[in-house]
C-alpha cells in the first residue's frame, strides 16, 4: 500500500526531499548544498547536471532512511527555485550551457533595453512583471546569444528551454515529457497570465522560438511517471510550483484576500486574489497561483531584499550580536528604538520603491543612542517593509488584509513578530510545521494522487498566534517615521 508523498524542494543553494505520510506530516527529510558559480561579477550560474545528482540523490536517500521503495511512494510533487533558466539538447538531454541563476544581473542592460523602448508596459500588462534581468526571459535570450547556431538549433526542435521543475520532471521521466507549470510560467516575462499561454508578441521581440518552450499545465495534476531513475520506475509526478506559490499553498491560503510572508534572506508576501489578476499601481508584481485541477488564482506578489540579512548584518559586519537569536535579547532591553531608522538598501529597494540605487542609512542618532537601539531598528527595519507591501496590496485590491500567515527563521524571533503585527495592524499566525514550500508540493502531489483533501488540510495545522497591541496613534507616528527615512535614501 502506498503510503507517502515525496516532495522535491530545489532550493537556490541546496537540494532537499521530504517525504510526508497520509496525515500530511514529515516522516523523512535529506538535503545536499551543491556548487554556486560565479564566473564574473554580478554573474551566478548552477551546473544543472549537479542540481540534478544531488536532487536524485537526496530522494535515494529519504526513502533510504525509511526503508522504502517506489512502491511505497503514491506521489512527487515538485518546488522549486524560480526564474533560473536551463537550456539543453533533446536528444543527448545534455546542458549547452550553465543554468543562469535567478540572482543574475548579466542581462540588467537588455532588461533596460526593453523598457526604455516602450516595450516595458506591453510586458507588464501580459504577463504581469516589471522587465528585470531577474525573469528568464532575457537569460534565455542571452543562451541563445552565446551558444553556436543556439537558435538555429532551437527552431529545429533540437535544444529545450525549461525552469528548474521542467528540468526535473525532464530527468525524472526518462526525457519524456517536457512541462511546466502555471506558477512558474508567469514566472518567465514570456507567459501571458490572462490568456494563459506562451505570448508571440514577447518571444519575437527577444528572438526566442516557440519550439523550444515546455508545455503548460496545472499545478496540481498528474504529469507523468519516473523512468529509468535512480529512485525506480512508475511513480507519478503529480504536483509542481515555484518555491513562494508552494509556500502560499502550504500555508492554505486558498482564498481570495489570504496573505502569506516567508521570512528568509528577503521576504516574499504574496496575496491570492482569486480568479482577479490585479495589476498593481505600486510596484507589485502579479502573477498565477498554485490552483487545484483547472482551476488556475492569481496572486499579488511583493519582494523584500533585506530581512534576515539585517540580522546577518548586525552579527557579522557590526560585530553586535554573535548569534542571530541574541538580537531578541538586545530588544528587550529598551522599550524604543528612540527615533532610530535603519533603511536596509544595501543593494537598493525592492518593491514597492523598486529603486536599484537607493542606499542604506541610520537615522535619528543622537549622543544617548545606544547598541540596544540600533538592533531595535534593524530588526524594526523588516517588519516596515512588510507593512509597505500590506499597505500596497490593500490599496491595490480594494481589500482589507486580516491576517499574515508566515513563516521562515526570523519568525522564531518574538519580538520581531510582535511589533510586525503591531506595526502592520494585523494578526500574525505562525505555523507549528516548517519546510512550507516543501508542504505545499506535497499538498499538490497528495490531491492530485487522491491522498489529501483540500477541505482537510487548512485544519491540520497548528499555529501560534500574535494579536496587535499598539495605539493607532503611536503606529502612523512611527510608520510615518520611517517613510521619511525611506525618502531620505531614494535616488528618484
Amino acid at each position: 500500500m502506498q503510503k507517502y508523498i515525496m516532495a522535491l524542494d530545489q532550493g537556490t543553494t541546496s537540494s532537499r526531499c521530504i517525504l510526508f505520510d497520509k496525515k500530511g506530516s514529515i516522516c523523512s527529510m535529506a538535503q545536499m548544498e551543491f556548487t554556486q558559480i560565479f564566473p564574473k561579477p554580478g554573474w551566478v550560474e548552477h551546473d544543472p547536471m549537479e542540481i540534478w545528482s544531488t536532487q536524485i540523490a537526496v530522494a535515494a536517500k529519504a526513502m533510504g532512511k525509511l526503508g522504502v521503495t517506489e512502491k511505497d511512494i503514491a506521489a512527487i510533487g515538485i518546488t522549486n527555485q524560480r526564474e533560473t533558466t536551463i537550456v539543453w539538447e533533446k536528444a543527448t538531454g545534455k546542458p549547452v550551457y550553465n543554468a543562469i541563476v535567478w540572482q543574475c544581473r548579466r542581462t540588467a542592460e537588455k532588461a533596460e533595453e526593453l523598457a526604455k523602448d516602450g516595450f516595458g508596459d506591453e510586458i507588464h500588462k501580459k504577463t504581469g512583471l516589471i522587465p528585470d534581468a531577474y525573469f528568464s526571459a532575457t537569460k534565455l535570450a542571452w543562451i541563445l546569444d552565446h551558444v553556436e547556431q543556439g537558435r538555429e538549433r532551437a527552431r529545429s526542435g533540437e535544444l529545450l528551454f525549461g525552469t528548474v521543475d521542467t528540468w526535473l520532471i525532464w530527468k525524472l521521466t526518462g526525457g519524456q515529457v517536457h512541462v511546466t507549470d502555471y506558477t512558474n510560467a508567469s514566472r518567465t516575462m514570456l507567459f501571458d497570465i490572462h490568456k494563459r499561454r506562451w505570448d508571440t508578441e514577447i518571444l519575437q521581440k527577444l528572438d526566442i522560438p516557440c519550439e523550444m518552450l515546455p508545455e503548460v499545465k496545472p499545478s496540481s495534476t498528474v504529469y507523468g511517471y519516473t523512468k529509468d531513475c535512480l529512485i525506480g520506475d512508475g511513480i507519478a509526478i503529480a504536483g509542481a510550483a515555484g518555491d513562494q506559490q508552494a509556500a502560499l499553498f502550504g500555508q492554505c491560503c486558498f482564498r481570495s484576500g489570504e496573505v502569506k510572508n516567508t521570512y528568509g534572506t528577503g521576504c516574499f508576501l504574496l496575496m491570492n486574489t482569486g480568479d482577479w489578476p490585479v495589476i498593481s499601481g505600486n510596484g507589485l508584481l502579479t502573477t498565477i497561483a498554485a490552483g487545484v485541477g483547472d482551476q488556475v488564482p492569481y496572486a499579488l506578489e511583493g519582494s523584500v531584499f533585506v530581512a534576515g540579512a539585517a540580522i546577518q548584518w548586525l552579527r557579522d559586519d557590526l560585530r553586535m550580536i554573535d548569534r542571530a537569536a541574541e538580537s531578541e535579547i538586545w530588544c528587550r532591553k529598551v522599550e524604543d528604538a528612540n527615533g532610530i531608522y535603519v533603511v536596509p538598501a544595501f543593494t537598493g529597494l525592492g518593491a514597492p520603491y523598486w529603486d536599484e540605487k537607493a542606499t542604506a542609512s541610520i537615522s535619528g542618532i543622537t549622543r544617548t543612542t545606544g547598541k540596544a537601539e540600533v538592533i531595535k531598528a534593524a530588526l524594526d527595519c523588516i517588519a516596515y517593509q512588510i507593512t509597505d507591501l500590506v499597505r500596497a496590496m490593500e490599496q491595490d485590491t480594494g481589500m482589507r488584509i486580516e491576517e499574515l500567515r508566515v513563516d521562515g527563521g526570523p519568525t522564531r524571533n518574538g519580538y520581531l513578530m510582535q511589533f510586525q503585527s503591531d506595526i502592520t495592524n494585523k494578526r500574525v499566525k505562525i505555523p507549528d510545521a516548517e519546510e512550507l514550500s516543501g508542504i505545499g508540493a506535497a499538498y499538490m502531489a497528495g490531491i492530485s494522487a487522491g491522498v489529501y483533501d483540500l477541505e482537510k488540510l487548512a485544519g491540520n495545522m497548528k499555529r501560534s498566534v500574535y494579536e496587535p497591541k499598539m495605539d493607532d496613534e503611536i503606529r502612523e507616528k512611527k510608520y510615518a517615521g520611517w517613510k521619511a527615512a525611506v525618502d531620505g535614501v531614494l535616488s528618484k
